[in-house]
């Protein structure tokens, strides 16, 4: 575990690397163009790249090392980063677009391969601890990337922000190409029987023999739909609520929301001491706890309370990754890349969807009843949720590929 650590680590990097390209590469373009449609358009092309890549990246997982899958994501992005920086000014708004394609399949492709790996990494047993450092390094990822981003390019300009951004992926791939773990399971050689079994089934044996798991990912692209909504509506009531520091709000918002984040881990393992299992049910909870608290955020309330929710919120963002991310690593290794490819995609078309619709809505009426009408949806989904799948079906069966006999899967 002491070296998962190190590459939670290494995976925070990278996290605070995009979260700064997220920005540095927006206020470019703008600077570039002078167009709030090329904005657009270009997260448009970053969340489309990632959806296509969401089942490309499940097929490539199952039949290549995801090591080097990880490591290939790390060099390719940090290459077009390194060439945003050297190439001349009039070439950079064609290698932005190259850019945004890049990063946005590469760290879809980067995260189903990581996450895949997981219970390879630990072992089953220790999977939920390990994703539990992951979900920790990704909120100070998070949070560190948005923060560093302002002060960054104002002081530095924005190829300062490129060349770290290389940087953080370059820190990456060496760390990954270093560890001494192993990032694929026993049965996953080109000529394991498994292995091709695995691949007939994919996500037809998903469908078929995991209804519940079919749900949790359904469930999955709910909240990212409605995520974007207070993604996309936070900017603008910062601004109404704080006109004269905008920036300050948001940063009180988002530091509250990691403190909440941050201090997920720690109490769910003193919860789990009563040998507590975290399952698609404590999922769609957390799901709807934090959704009520995103819209509590948004109310008319003195600022320490606002602060409080934003805690919670990031509280029980971190839990239903924690939860969601550990239920699906349930699935067999045959199956496991295909289940976290089609969670990509389905996470991606939600979010995308999401910010289109919202900010479309927001334009006709205030902060409030957007954030409300997205987060309602997406507490109906996790309140049907527990009524509609039955808790015996909240595990994934096996398919007919991995029901074999131990003796038959020792002998692979």
């Amino acid at each position: 575990m002491r070296l998962f650590g190190v590459l939670s680590a290494a995976y925070g990097i990278s996290t605070l690397g995009n979260f700064l390209n997220l920005i540095a590469v927006n206020l470019y373009v703008l600077e570039l163009t002078g167009s709030a449609l090329h904005v657009g358009s270009l997260m448009a092309a970053r969340l489309g790249a990632a959806f296509l890549a969401g089942p490309l990246a499940g097929w490539l997982a199952t039949r290549f090392s995801r090591r080097v899958l990880m490591v290939c994501c790390d060099v390719a992005q940090a290459s077009v980063m390194v060439l945003l920086v050297l190439a001349p000014v009039t070439a950079h708004l064609q290698i932005v677009w190259a850019s945004a394609v890049v990063l946005g399949a590469g760290n879809t492709v980067f995260v189903v391969a990581l996450r895949t790996s997981v219970p390879d990494l630990g072992g089953s047993a220790a999977r939920q601890r390990g994703n539990g450092y992951l979900v920790t390094a990704k909120a100070f990822g998070t949070v560190l990337g948005f923060a560093a981003a302002g002060p960054l390019i104002g002081t530095s300009g924005h190829q300062a922000a490129f060349a770290v951004n290389a940087g953080s992926f370059v820190v990456s791939a060496t760390v990954l190409a270093w560890l001494p773990l192993s990032f694929d399971s026993r049965g996953k050689a080109a000529n394991s029987p498994s292995r091709g079994a695995g691949t007939r089934w994919g996500l037809p044996a998903l469908l078929m023999t995991a209804p519940a798991m079919t749900a949790v990912v359904g469930l999955r692209g709910i909240e990212g739909w409605g995520s974007a909504s207070h993604n996309v509506v936070l900017p603008v009531f910062a601004e109404s609520a704080e006109p004269a520091n905008p920036a300050a709000l948001l940063s009180q918002f988002w530091t509250a929301w990691a403190v909440g984040s941050l201090s997920m881990y720690w109490v769910v393992t003193w919860w789990r001491r009563g040998r507590r299992e975290l399952d698609n049910r404590v999922y769609a909870g957390a799901l709807g706890l934090a959704s009520a608290a995103f819209v509590a955020a948004f109310l008319d309330v003195p600022r320490p309370v606002m602060v409080l929710f934003a805690v919670l919120a990031g509280f029980a963002d971190g839990l239903a990754e924690l939860a969601y991310v550990t239920s699906l690593q349930t699935a067999p290794d045959s199956q496991r890349a295909a289940v976290f490819g089609a969670s990509a995609a389905v996470e991606t078309l939600g979010l995308s969807s999401g910010m289109l619709c919202s900010a479309v809505l927001l334009d006709r009426s205030a902060p409030l009843p957007v954030v409300a009408l997205f987060h309602g949806v997406v507490i109906l989904a996790a309140v049907a949720y527990p009524v509609l799948v039955r808790p015996r079906q909240c595990q994934p069966q096996l398919s007919p590929s991995v029901t074999a006999r131990p003796q038959e899967r020792n002998g692979e």
